[in-house]
């Protein structure tokens, strides 16, 4: 196998003896390379966001809706700027997350303890030497694990444990050990495990047509129960000329469905069960004017649900998928500043369920792209195009699809601390496997759903350390988005029975604006702010003769924003943050009785950092609003977490 292969080769090289030179100090002088923009939440200001999972965390990114079905253990996906959670693509240490049974990555299983950055991108690619397969996402989230360091005079060990409670019944820990194998070699392994009953208070209030207060009462939020364990082991090395690094990742979970609060039901009986684990490894190297990056992964996905609710007929069943990808790519630099690349990824996918009638699925994915990047003083051109061929088996039958898409981005720096930048872009998705094969509602013939991007956007960042504004980042972006053969459920037959077709079509229009800054008034102090907000206008123009033709499409608020900010001296800090997100509708139909509230949360923590061990104070929901992200889904109230940590 080529990854063993690989580990074996670069553990050999461990044992050469190393020869070092003393270098004399050399001062360069010149401007800062032109990097296309990103959302970057990293580092401490991770730990000061009143935020659990990765999905918490987004809510702060511009342009992101974060789909919270409330409760610790509820399932959380983002959707990007109104493209569908289907466009976000996930990678997790530069290899991308898969699940071909839906589309959609479930953010709330990856944890911040572990983590020492989150990255957003809408369309442009912050390098040109990846994987084919990022070439193909409409917005891409990178999270980038912690890799531990360690100094010639340091012990070549430390360990990390935490502990919390809170409401909701909510207990959790986790521990992270990291080591230093050798010169070259570090590894880490990270285990956290969490259970909460999931119980909370919640308000509910219904109107009659006439406006007039039908009910208005406090429940108790039921089956939202959780209890999930994560473990990941890295390794990482240096060679001579490059890096390798491996990653095992388990999680598992057994949690209660709370399900939607309608028709005075108020308990659920569904379950699922998920087996979430893959084994990764990445290869980079360079030699000369060459840069070679290999990847390879295995990934085992198992999904229980059951249903044992008496009014409605029993439901157990399983869902097992498999997926295998190996990714090669490489650049080659033709001239000082001027870089060609081409990548190849081959994705194969199968899956399995105990369904009656389910026809196993299984599609092997070979996408080609092929790039060039021309680097100047201050301007940074890039281009790119990306071939994927699809081929789907399912029993007899073979269907494939394919499809070009183009890219294209540049970037220019006019002054020291100025950028200016434009993209435009071609994206697609294919169906997943429930489009395509879910009985009694997929559909074999769907097409593609197709995504053009345009983004001009500036960038004014300043970095002066030592001065009283240390650091202030100003952005702002304009941009354009059109989903084509936008793919839908839709009600057909005497049966009412659901299929999927081709039938959306949506213009998404937006400008988002963001702000971060340091300030450092004096030795002892620091005061971090951040803020976005974000004007949005997605409409479905699908077909003039329907009632909802350039209406907002369902979840999608006008206007959203959200701010952070923190006050530190010596180990004490204390941090505030808010979140706003505008009215929107809860169907196509932009009507009264489809509106949904505006709401707003404020959460407030304090912290103490002594060193050897660390204390937080959270507050979530400080003003202990009512609110629901999703319709007949209520969130928590006020709720409280205390967290204890020791480093050793």
């Amino acid at each position: 196998m080529t990854l063993t292969l690989t580990a074996l080769i670069a553990a050999a090289s461990l044992a050469a003896p190393l020869k070092t030179d003393t270098l004399r100090t050399v001062e360069v002088l010149g401007q800062r390379p032109v990097e296309p923009a990103a959302q970057v939440i990293g580092g401490k200001d991770l730990q000061r966001l009143s935020s659990h999972s990765v999905a918490d965390a987004m809510r702060y990114f511009g342009g992101v809706e974060v789909k919270d079905y409330g409760g610790v253990g509820g399932i959380k996906t983002v959707n990007v700027r109104s493209m569908g959670s289907s466009h976000v693509g996930v990678s997790y240490d530069g290899i991308a997350l898969g699940n071909a049974q839906n589309g959609q990555i479930d953010l709330g299983q990856f944890s911040l303890d572990n983590l020492e950055e989150i990255a957003l991108t809408n369309g442009r690619q912050p390098r040109l030497l990846q994987p084919a397969r990022e070439f193909g996402a409409a917005a891409q989230v990178r999270l980038k694990t912690r890799r531990p360091v360690f100094s010639a005079d340091e012990r070549p060990w430390r360990l990390r444990a935490r502990l919390a409670g809170g409401s909701f019944d909510f207990i959790g820990g986790g521990a992270t050990f990291e080591a230093r194998l050798s010169k070259r070699v570090n590894a880490s392994v990270s285990a956290e495990v969490l259970n909460a009953s999931g119980r909370y208070k919640f308000r509910v209030r219904a109107l009659t047509p006439s406006g007039a207060v039908a009910y208005d009462t406090t429940a108790t939020r039921h089956n939202g129960d959780i209890f999930a364990c994560r473990v990941e082991a890295n390794l990482y090395a240096t060679l001579p000329n490059g890096s390798w690094s491996v990653k095992a990742y388990t999680f598992n979970s057994n949690r209660g469905i709370p399900g939607a609060i309608v028709a005075n039901v108020w308990r659920r009986g569904e379950r699922q069960r998920d087996c979430n684990s893959f084994v990764q490894g990445r290869y980079r190297a360079r030699w000369g004017r060459w840069q070679l990056l290999c990847n390879a992964k295995y990934a085992f996905y198992d999904t229980r649900y059951a249903n044992h609710d008496v009014q409605t007929l029993t439901v157990d069943h399983r869902y097992r998928q498999h997926e295998g990808y190996l990714s090669a790519s490489a650049s080659f630099e033709i001239l000082p500043g001027w870089t060609a690349n081409m990548a190849y990824d081959l994705l194969l996918n199968q899956m399995n369920a105990d369904l009656t009638g389910f026809r196993s699925p299984l599609r092997l994915t070979n996408m080609l792209a092929a790039g060039s990047e021309l680097r100047l003083r201050r301007v940074t051109v890039q281009a790119a195009a990306l071939a994927t061929l699809v081929s789907d088996r399912v029993g007899s039958r073979h269907t494939e699809r394919n499809a070009l898409t183009p890219q294209v981005s540049a970037t220019w720096q006019p002054a020291r601390d100025w950028q200016l930048r434009a993209m435009a872009k071609s994206s697609f998705r294919m169906p997943t496997f429930n489009d395509l094969y879910y009985t009694d509602a997929g559909n074999a013939a769907l097409r593609p759903e197709r995504v053009r991007q345009v983004d001009l956007g500036v960038t004014y960042g300043r970095q002066r350390p030592g001065e009283l504004l240390e650091t202030a980042t100003l952005s702002a972006d304009a941009y354009y988005n059109r989903v084509s053969d936008k793919i839908i459920a839709y009600p057909r037959g005497q049966q009412f029975r659901w299929t999927m077709l081709n039938l959306g079509e949506v213009d998404i229009r937006g400008i988002e604006f963001g702000a971060r800054t340091v300030i450092v008034p004096a030795r002892d102090w620091r005061i971090g702010l951040r803020g976005q907000y974000t004007l949005q206008r997605a409409i479905d123009i699908t077909n003039p003769d329907n009632t909802f033709y350039r209406h907002q499409i369902p979840y999608t608020p006008r206007h959203s924003a959200s701010a952070a900010a923190s006050l530190g001296w010596r180990e004490y800090s204390v941090s505030y943050c808010f979140i706003y997100v505008g009215r929107r509708w809860n169907q196509q139909e932009n009507i009264a009785r489809n509106l949904m509230p505006k709401w707003m949360t404020s959460d407030l923590s304090l912290a103490a950092d002594f060193g050897r061990w660390s204390a937080r104070l959270e507050v979530n929901n400080l003003l202990n609003q009512n609110y629901a992200v999703i319709l007949n889904y209520p969130m928590p109230g006020r709720n409280y977490r205390l967290t204890l940590t020791l480093n050793l």
